[in-house]
């Protein structure tokens, strides 16, 4: 559920949450914000009922479903909640944008699992695999671009990479690895999708950031 693999374009800022609401441009920034987390659980929600492979969070946020008697979308919200609980000895602070990421993304998640069956039809199922993969870039684009803090997935990335000096590439590899592996044993969903989701996203989401990176006031 990370969208950030490629480096950020210049126009990124790194603010604290207060700069991030005084940085001007305030209500577009907030349109933007919260049409990317929606698109962005829309897409998770498209990939899931596409039933051919989830990205490494989604397959980790499957694998726990599958022992737990609650909805996806609960279970990316509660994810989402403990995962900011590593921040703290990182010493990172939560924007609008990280704690609506948390919420918002959950809940879409599971209305369009309620309201978007799957289908039979397996050129329908890639259809919804590729058009998950091409929406959740754009809806990350959107919402990263925004500029209200990233989403506790990709600030645990970036507090591990800012206190332990390692590159971005080992510590997103790493942790990725990490939950796909452990999101597999747990019976996760692991399929093309999967493959076609990590070599695509990246590249989408280095073209479209920064169409939708709003230049802040400086």
């Amino acid at each position: 559920m990370t969208a950030t693999s490629a480096a950020p374009p210049r126009q990124l800022a790194a603010i604290s949450p207060l700069q991030q609401l005084k940085a001007g441009h305030l209500p577009r920034r907030l349109v933007q914000l919260y049409v990317g987390l929606t698109l962005y659980g829309a897409s998770m929600g498209l990939m899931i009922q596409g039933n051919l492979g989830l990205d490494p969070w989604d397959v980790f946020h499957s694998g726990i479903t599958k022992h737990v008697p609650l909805s996806f979308g609960t279970i990316v919200i509660a994810v989402s909640f403990v995962v900011l609980l590593a921040w703290i000895p990182l010493r990172q602070w939560p924007g609008l944008g990280t704690i609506s990421n948390a919420i918002v993304i959950g809940l879409v998640t599971d209305l369009t699992l309620a309201t978007v069956d799957r289908p039979d039809a397996l050129w329908l199922r890639i259809v919804f695999m590729l058009a998950g993969v091409v929406v959740n870039a754009l809806a990350g684009a959107l919402y990263i671009g925004a500029q209200f803090g990233p989403g506790p997935r990709d600030g645990l990335m970036t507090g591990l990479v800012r206190r332990t000096g390692l590159s971005v590439r080992l510590v997103r590899t790493s942790i990725e690895l990490a939950v796909l592996a452990t999101g597999f044993l747990m019976g996760g969903s692991i399929g093309v999708g999967t493959v076609v989701y990590a070599l695509s996203i990246g590249p989408l989401v280095h073209i479209l950031l920064p169409i939708f990176t709003v230049r802040l006031k400086s």
